[in-house]
């Protein structure tokens, strides 16, 4: 599952994404300096795999890991192909979650490809350029839907009424994610056409150092603007926090953010959501020789789960031993939680829960 970072050229992708990944894309003060879409492996932050680390005293602790994609800067008249237009719109169509970075920060010295500071203006900017591609992609599939609409079709019929809808809301300046569509019509005939303005969005701030804590007015009404849409709005200092995962020592970075104000990172919170804007969760197995978090899409059984491991354990699922991951920090081991009798054993249709220590059964 990717998320990718996108947004005006100079409003600090880039220098986000190094805070991310701690790999060095280039970061200039100038457009397109992120040519090919770079790529980092990010490990999610979480309190309970330390937790479990100091509880089981493992050989190696493995934490879960979201994939972050740094898009190139997009511009004005992308969707007719516009600067690195067809590229981007290309790479953004392969993401599952979109970070939309916008500059809410004043300094003359970095420059803005539109001259000022107005990130309502930006933010219009790209969510004009992907409803065009949507809109382009919608009249596509509708050419087609039609003619077997015509032929009297139902389901057809029932296609070409949900595409009728999300035209008319790309039309009037509306993301596909806001248009009002049934689950079923979402389901069966918006998802596989993978609309780019479908993809959950998280609105990235980026403030001066002053503004790390309370944010500012361009973020105020930012969030004003996207109050309505199913949309997170994340206040974080990029440039602070480049200069804090530059330390080495960990003291001094705790240091750094008690200085302006923050308990941890901004970034950490930032990679968090980007977890949960994929509409993944964790658990956890955990045994002398590991610790890890496995990544599964919330919802889960507990044999998708087991095949997250390996294909041959959901293959040959027979049953899960499960303990809460309260439950297990709480009797302090797996022994004392099997004598309190604290342990589950599930079967397949067990929905897997956030923070689950599970063991799996397997034969085949």
């Amino acid at each position: 599952m990717k998320a990718g970072i996108v947004g005006l050229p100079n409003v600090g992708k880039s220098t986000l994404f190094n805070c991310l990944s701690n790999a060095k894309a280039q970061s200039a003060n100038f457009p397109f300096c992120t040519i090919e879409p770079n790529v980092g492996v990010v490990n999610v932050p979480d309190q309970r795999l330390l937790k479990l680390e100091e509880l089981v005293d493992p050989e190696r602790v493995i934490p879960a890991t979201v994939e972050i994609v740094d898009i190139a800067g997009l511009v004005k008249g992308a969707s007719k192909g516009e600067g690195l237009g067809n590229q981007f719109l290309g790479n953004i169509r392969e993401t599952d979650a979109i970070l939309h970075v916008l500059r809410c920060f004043e300094d003359d010295n970095i420059v803005h490809v539109d001259g000022s500071i107005d990130p309502i203006r930006d933010k219009e900017t790209i969510d004009m350029e992907l409803q065009l591609k949507d809109l382009e992609t919608a009249d596509k599939k509708l050419e087609k839907v039609k003619r077997a609409a015509r032929t009297g079709n139902k389901e057809a019929q029932k296609e070409e009424a949900a595409l009728l809808k999300v035209k008319s809301g790309l039309e009037a300046g509306k993301s596909v994610r806001a248009i009002d569509l049934t689950e079923d019509e979402r389901k069966e005939f918006i998802a596989p056409l993978q609309f780019i303005t479908d993809k959950p969005v998280m609105y990235v701030c980026n403030v001066d150092e002053g503004a790390a804590v309370d944010g500012n007015e361009h973020v105020e009404r930012v969030r004003k603007a996207v109050a309505e849409q199913n949309a997170e709005v994340l206040v974080l200092a990029v440039g602070t926090e480049a200069d804090i995962t530059e330390l080495d020592d960990f003291e001094e970075r705790q240091m750094f953010l008690q200085d302006i104000g923050l308990e941890e990172p901004g970034s950490a919170k930032l990679i968090r959501g980007a977890y949960k804007l994929l509409d993944l969760q964790t658990y956890f197995t955990a045994g002398v020789k590991e610790v890890r978090a496995w990544t599964i899409p919330v919802g889960s059984s507990a044999p998708q789960a087991a095949g997250v491991i390996h294909t041959d354990f959901e293959k040959g699922f027979i049953r899960a031993e499960v303990i809460a991951y309260d439950e297990y920090v709480s009797f302090g081991s797996e022994a004392k939680v099997k004598e309190a009798g604290k342990m589950r054993v599930e079967g397949k249709d067990y929905i897997v829960k956030d923070g689950d220590v599970m063991h799996f059964r397997f034969n085949v």
